[in-house]
Parts: structure tokens; sequence; C-alpha cells
């Protein structure tokens, strides 16, 4: 493909989504903009993380925008253009989704340091109240900014109970669980919240060493997946600029499209499996 081809097919794609970005004014389309975003700026802030609306919708847009161009200026393909289209559409919600993963994991980090502190204090005397309010202290965030909500809610007269459970709503963290159920038996038939407590975290310690082992020895497997996965489309790419005429019809022909797609399936079905034997759940 020439090189006036490609620039006049980027100078239509260019007009195309000026286009669209001019029918962004009516009022369905303003409508769906302003829900997708509220729901991201919503669920980032249930996560702490407090952006702007205006910079998010920009950064979106750039996305949508600026990914299929590039596509379209590196593979001089239309139809690969096109294809990058879902993934600009799904990659804000991909942000939200690792942002909110990487707080989960985090929070699992920190929890047996909570516990230990919440199981010191309440040693020293303290009621439950004020051992909430010294983690919340001395202990760094996210875990701190869920203990301080928790201890808010307390002290607007929330039952304890209802209280945990908003955290585990907040929290989806199967270990968290655990912690509910000490509080609540504590509470209920009596006993030492504070050992409970303490035993808790030297379990969840001890199941965090062991999910250290087990991404350790497995590390080396996931690495393998994601060599195996872009070793394809690297030589794919090289060829491409290496020798454009026989690969030419890989991406102009209805034959080389279907063999695309074949391509692009199984290697996401690859990708998969791999993921999911080396994802050793505890």
């Amino acid at each position: 493909m020439s090189l006036s081809i490609i620039l006049g097919l980027a100078f239509f794609g260019i007009i195309f989504l000026i286009w669209i970005v001019a029918r962004m004014g009516t009022s369905t389309v303003k409508a769906g903009s302003r829900q997708m975003v509220g729901e991201i700026e919503s669920s980032l802030a249930d996560a702490f993380v407090f952006v702007n609306r205006q910079k998010m919708a920009a950064w979106s847009m750039v996305a949508i925008v600026g990914l299929p161009i590039l596509a379209l200026l590196l593979s001089h393909s239309i139809i690969i253009a096109l294809a990058t289209v879902p993934i600009a559409l799904t990659l804000p919600k991909k942000y939200l989704a690792h942002m909110r993963k990487k707080r989960i994991d985090t929070l699992e980090k920190q929890l047996p340091d909570a516990l230990l502190m919440l199981s010191g204090a309440l040693r020293a005397g303290a009621s439950f109240p004020t051992a909430l309010e010294a983690v919340v202290h001395e202990a760094a965030a996210p875990i701190s900014q869920e203990f301080d909500l928790l201890m808010r809610e307390i002290r607007l007269g929330i039952d304890l109970d209802v209280a945990m459970r908003n955290v585990e709503k907040r929290i989806p963290v199967p270990d968290f669980m655990m912690v509910t159920a000490a509080v609540s038996i504590a509470r209920e038939v009596g006993g030492n919240l504070a050992e409970a407590l303490e035993s808790v975290a030297r379990t969840l310690r001890e199941k965090l060493q062991m999910e250290g082992k087990i991404k350790a020895l497995t590390s080396q497997g996931r690495m393998q997946g994601i060599v195996m996965t872009c070793l394809p489309l690297f030589l794919m790419l090289v060829l491409r600029f290496m020798e454009p005429k026989a690969m030419a019809p890989l991406f102009n022909q209805p034959v080389g499209w279907a063999t695309l797609a074949v391509i692009s399936i199984m290697e996401f079905l690859g990708y998969k499996s791999i993921t999911k034997i080396t994802n050793i759940d505890v």
C-alpha cells in the first residue's frame, strides 16, 4: 500500500472521527457518555480514588480515537484498525479493574498487621472503637481509610454487625469475613476478642506467605505464557516490514482476514489456558 493511500485513509479516518465528536452534541450520546463516566467515577470514589470527570472523559476519548489511528498507521490495514476499537472502548474499565485489584491486594497485605495492632490495643485495655482509632492513626492507606470509615459509622450509631458487613461489601476479600466472624462471635457469645484477632492475623500471614511461594514458583510459567503469546505477533510485524509483498495477502484479502481472526482466537485461548494453569488459588 502506497504512502498516498495511507495518508488518504488516515485523513478520512480523522474526518470521520471529527464527525463523530461533532455528533456527540446529541442528547442521547451525551447521556450515555455521562452515564459511563459517572459509573467509572463512582467506582473510583468507592476505592478512595478521586479524579476529575472532564479529564477522565478526555482521556477516554483520546484512547478511543488515538488507538485505531495508531494501529492504522502502523499496520496499514483498516481491518486491524477497526479491530482495535473494542479494545479502546474497554480500556477505561480495564484500567479501573486494575486499580481496584491493586487496592485489594494492598489491603490483603496490610490486614494482618492491622489486626495485630488492633489486638495489641485491645490487650492494653482499650475499647473496640478506641482500638480502631489507634489503627487509623498508625496504619497506612488504604487499610486506614477503611477502618476510619468503619469507625465513623460506629460513631453515627450504626450497629457493629451492619458496619462490618458494609466493610465486606467495599472489600470483596474472603479473608475479611474471618475478621467479621471473629468480631461477631466475640460480641454475641463472649470470649477474648484480642486473642481471636491475633489468631486470624497469624492465619492470614501464613496464607500470604504460601501465596508468595506459589507466585514465585509459577512466575516462569506466567512469563512463558506472555512470551509465547507475543512472539507470533512480533514475528508477524517483523515480516510485515521485511517482506511486505509476501505478507500483503494476510492483510488485504478475505482469506488473510480469516487467518488473522483464527490466529487471534487461538492466541487468546492459549493465553487464557496458561493463565488458568498458573493461577493457583489458596
